[in-house]
C-alpha cells in the first residue's frame, strides 16, 4: 500500500498569528491511573501526528450514502469507487494551502498524504510539535508493558488554521484498557454445550452448502490493542471444529505488522468465528500497522481504508470506547470515514461493548454510558446474547453484558426512528428514567448474535468460556459476507451500509429476542439494570438474531 508523499514549497504568508480557542478539548487531559507516567519526551525524540483536514461536501455525501443504501432509492447499490469519493470530499484548496504553508512554516516538510487528501501524516521532533501545537507537552506513559507518547494538556492552533483543521491525532486519545473476554469463566464452571461453528451453524440455520465460492468476495477483522493471531492457531481451530464443512485455513493478506509473543484471545476469536461462519471466503486482517508511540491504532486503520482502491467488502471491529471520553469533534470526523466507506459499499461492523447500557458517575447523579463507535448513525452495531437454557440448542435470550443504548452525540437517524418510537411507547412504563438516557439519541444495537460462552484456540490452546459481543460480531459479519457472495453470483451489488435496508425489513429474517435485561448503573434507582430486550427492536439486541436462509433470500432480492 503505497501513500503519496508531499514536498511543501508554498511560501509563508502569515504576518501575524492569533491564536485560537482548542481545537478538541478546552479541559486538561484526563490520563487514566492504569497509565503510569514513565518521562518527559526529549526535544529531538520523533513523533507522528495526524492532521484531519476539513472536507468538502460532508452533507451531500450523506444524502448520497442514504441513496446508494436505501431498497426503495433508484440509487441503490450504485456505489462510488474511491476515486470519486476522492473528488467528492476532498479538502478545498484554500484549506490545503492554508495547513501546509502552516506545517512549512515550522520547517515540516515529511508528510503523507492520501488520496482523499483529507489527512496528512507527518513526522517531527518533540519540540517542533510542542511550538506548531501551544500548550502541548509531550510525555511517554505505559500500561502492561506497552508504551505511548500522548500530551499531558491540551492544544491550541492559528485562528488562520482552525478552520481548516478537524483535529489533530497523536495527542490525546490512549487506546481503550481491553476486555477480559473469559471474565464470565468462574461463573460458568461445570459441563456447558460451550459455542463452536457447529453449534452456530445449527442454532442459525447454515448448511453445509453455505459456503464461499465467489473469487471477488473478501471479508477483514481490524485488530488493536496489540491484539495479534496465530496462524498455527487458526489452522488448529479448523482442525478441531471445521469439519463439517468446506472452509479456508489460512488468512490470505495481512494488512499492517503483526507482532510477536503471545496470540491474544481477541485477535484468535475475530479470525476463527469471521473465517467458521463465512466459510471458504478470503480474509484480510488489519493489524498496528509499524507501531510508533505517538501513532493511534484506530485512527490508521481507518486512514488505511482512505488509501486503498480494493477493500473487502465486510469489515468486523471489536473495539470501542466511551462517548464521553472523545471529542465531538473527533467523533463527527470519524463518521465521515464511516460515511466514507459505506459509501463504496463497504459494510462496517462494530461489537456494541460488553458492560450493557453502561454507567457514568457525575457527582450524586448517574447515567448511562453509551460507547464510540458503537454509537455511530453509520456503522451496523452488533450486541449479544445467550441460549436460554445453556446445555443445548435453544432460542435465545438477552446476554446480561451486550451494549447498548442511546448517544449522547449524535441525533436518531431517519432509518430507526419508527422502530425505536415504538420501543419507546411500548415499553414506557418499565423504562429507566429520563436522566439517564437521550431518547433522541442514536440508538443501538441493530442486531445481535450468540456472545456467550465461545471455544477458541489460542496460542495452540483449546479455550472455553470466552465471551463477549467480540464474538457475536464477526459471526455476523461472516453471514453477510456469504450473503454478499451469492450477491455477486447475481450480479447485485455488494449490501454496502446495511441499516436503512436492515430496518425497512422490521424484524423479517431474525429471531426475535424478547426475553432478558444488560447491566445498568449500581444505585437505588435502577438496581443494576438498564434496558430490556422486548418484541421487535430494543436497545439490548436490535432486531434480533440471524435466521440466515430467511436473511439470504430477503436480502438476495435486487
Amino acid at each position: 500500500m503505497s501513500k503519496l508523499r508531499l514536498v511543501f514549497s508554498l511560501p509563508f504568508l502569515f504576518s501575524s498569528v492569533v491564536w485560537s480557542g482548542y481545537l478538541e478539548s478546552d479541559q486538561d487531559v484526563l490520563i487514566p491511573q492504569e497509565w503510569a507516567h514513565v518521562d518527559r519526551v526529549g526535544p529531538t525524540e520523533e513523533l507522528e501526528l495526524t492532521f484531519a483536514l476539513k472536507q468538502q461536501n460532508v452533507h451531500l455525501l450523506e444524502e448520497k450514502l442514504r441513496l446508494v443504501s436505501d431498497p426503495d432509492s433508484v440509487q441503490y447499490g450504485k456505489h462510488l469507487s474511491l476515486e470519486e469519493v476522492a473528488s467528492l470530499v476532498r479538502p478545498s484548496d484554500l484549506t490545503e494551502k492554508v495547513v501546509h504553508r502552516w506545517l512549512q512554516s515550522h520547517g515540516i516538510t515529511n508528510c503523507l498524504t492520501v488520496r482523499t487528501q483529507d489527512f496528512l501524516q507527518c513526522t517531527m521532533t518533540a519540540e517542533t510539535a510542542e511550538r506548531l501545537l501551544p500548550g502541548s507537552r509531550f510525555h511517554r506513559y505505559m500500561r502492561d508493558g506497552h508504551y505511548l507518547v500522548r500530551s499531558s494538556a491540551p492544544y491550541s492552533v492559528p485562528d488562520d488554521v482552525h478552520h481548516h483543521l478537524d483535529f489533530v491525532g497523536g495527542l490525546h486519545r490512549l487506546p481503550p484498557k481491553g476486555l477480559d473476554l473469559s471474565k464470565k469463566q468462574k461463573s460458568k464452571a461445570g459441563f456447558h454445550l460451550g459455542v463452536t461453528p457447529a453449534v452456530l451453524r445449527t442454532r442459525y440455520n447454515l448448511t453445509s452448502a453455505d459456503v464461499g465460492s465467489v473469487q471477488n468476495n473478501s471479508q477483514a477483522v481490524a485488530q488493536f490493542l496489540e491484539q495479534y493471531y496465530h496462524p498455527a492457531d487458526l489452522a488448529e481451530f479448523m482442525a478441531m471444529f471445521g469439519g463439517g464443512f468446506q472452509h479456508r485455513s489460512e488468512v490470505d493478506r495481512v494488512v499492517g505488522t503483526q507482532g510477536g509473543g503471545k496470540a491474544g484471545i481477541e485477535a484468535s476469536l475475530d479470525v476463527e468465528y469471521i473465517m467458521s461462519t463465512g466459510a471458504n471466503i478470503s480474509t484480510w486482517v488489519f493489524t498496528n500497522p509499524g507501531r510508533h508511540e505517538s501513532q493511534e491504532p484506530f485512527l490508521l486503520w481507518m486512514i488505511l481504508l482512505s488509501n486503498m482502491t480494493d477493500l473487502p467488502w465486510v469489515h468486523t471491529i471489536s473495539y470501542g470506547d466511551d462517548e464521553d471520553s472523545l471529542s465531538a469533534a473527533y467523533m463527527t470526523r470519524i463518521n465521515t470515514e464511516f460515511m466514507k466507506a459505506g459509501i463504496r459499499g463497504i459494510s462496517l461492523l462494530f461489537a456494541s461493548g460488553d458492560s450493557g447500557a453502561g454507567c457514568r458517575h457525575l457527582g450524586k447523579e448517574n447515567t448511562f454510558r453509551p460507547s464510540f463507535p458503537a454509537s455511530s448513525p453509520y456503522v451496523t452495531t452488533v450486541g449479544g446474547t445467550s441460549f436460554k437454557n445453556p446445555y443445548k440448542v435453544t432460542y435465545e435470550v438477552t446476554d446480561s453484558i451486550s451494549g447498548g443504548g442511546f448517544s449522547n452525540i449524535f441525533k436518531m437517524p431517519d432509518y430507526q426512528t419508527t422502530a425505536v418510537n415504538s420501543y419507546l411507547k411500548t415499553v414506557a412504563a418499565s423504562l429507566p428514567p429520563k436522566s439517564y438516557f437521550n431518547t433522541s439519541g442514536r440508538a443501538y444495537p441493530d442486531m445481535a448474535a450468540l456472545s456467550d460462552n465461545y471455544w477458541v484456540v489460542s496460542n495452540r490452546v483449546p479455550v472455553p468460556w470466552v465471551s463477549g459481543t467480540s464474538a457475536s460480531t464477526p459471526v455476523v459479519g461472516g453471514m453477510l459476507s456469504l450473503i454478499n457472495d451469492q450477491r455477486f453470483m447475481k450480479g447485485l451489488p455488494a449490501l454496502g451500509f446495511l441499516n436503512p435496508r436492515l430496518y425497512k425489513l422490521n424484524g423479517k429474517a431474525l429471531f426475535d429476542v424478547t426475553e432478558g435485561c444488560h447491566y445498568g448503573c449500581l444505585d437505588e434507582q435502577v438496581q443494576g439494570q438498564g434496558f430490556c430486550a422486548a418484541p421487535s427492536w430494543d436497545p439490548v439486541t436490535g432486531w434480533g438474531t440471524p435466521n440466515y436462509p430467511a436473511l439470504l433470500a430477503v436480502l438476495l432480492s435486487d
